[in-house]
């Protein structure tokens, strides 16, 4: 397995941001686990995913010259980013984020930091509906920047609208790649093994094959 995406599991377990038991879904769906990025909200736990971020990027191999946080989530996530690229590759790249709303005095419009030129890759925590990305991808586009890819921390690899993920579904509406620093199969493997998970394997399992998605569909 990645050892990125199991350390990352690993300590999301840790922080209980990756939980087990049963949680009622937006969709409806009763899922025997849960992941909340939301949890991670001391120093350590920031600096620790902006690692762990870099370390997909690094590892995905994706050219960009900008990286972009949606707000708000998106917004602590880019920064921590930017600097462990930095801190842990010797990678300087400049970032920015958006406003929710535009802003009509100073120096106005939708976007803060660094100038959106060129390729720009966007940094958030999850895609659950496609929100997000669908507010700010033609807001990136619309300044002719070229947006090159999604990294997010958790991919749940279920069905969307139909039979592939929510993840590839977004991947091709917008045409870019969407990188995962773990995955609900690396979960499944990283407590296959682990005694105090072992009440829940057997309902991650049925769970995955109700609403998984099917491999290579697009």
């Amino acid at each position: 397995m990645d050892s990125n995406a199991n350390q990352f599991i690993q300590f999301a377990l840790e922080r209980e941001a990756l939980k087990f038991g049963s949680f009622e879904l937006k969709s409806g769906r009763v899922s025997p686990y849960f992941f909340n990025a939301g949890v991670f909200n001391d120093s350590e736990a920031l600096w620790q995913l902006g690692r762990f971020y870099a370390q997909a990027i690094v590892q995905a191999d994706i050219k960009f010259d900008v990286l972009f946080g949606p707000a708000y989530k998106g917004i602590p996530l880019v920064c921590t980013t930017a600097i462990c690229l930095l801190r842990e590759f010797d990678i300087n790249k400049p970032f920015s984020f958006n406003r929710k709303e535009v802003k009509s005095h100073g120096e106005g419009g939708w976007f803060v930091g660094a100038p959106l030129e060129g390729r720009v890759l966007i940094v958030d925590d999850v895609i659950s509906s496609g929100a997000t990305a669908r507010e700010v991808i033609p807001l990136i586009r619309e300044i002719s920047a070229q947006p090159v890819g999604l990294v997010i921390s958790f991919d749940r690899q279920e069905k969307g609208e139909g039979e592939a993920s929510s993840v590839d579904e977004m991947g091709k509406e917008f045409g870019v790649p969407v990188i995962s620093v773990a995955n609900v199969t690396q979960l499944a493997e990283t407590v296959a093994g682990d005694a105090r998970y072992s009440g829940f394997i057997e309902g991650l399992r049925e769970y995955q094959g109700q609403y998984g998605a099917v491999a290579g569909t697009k």
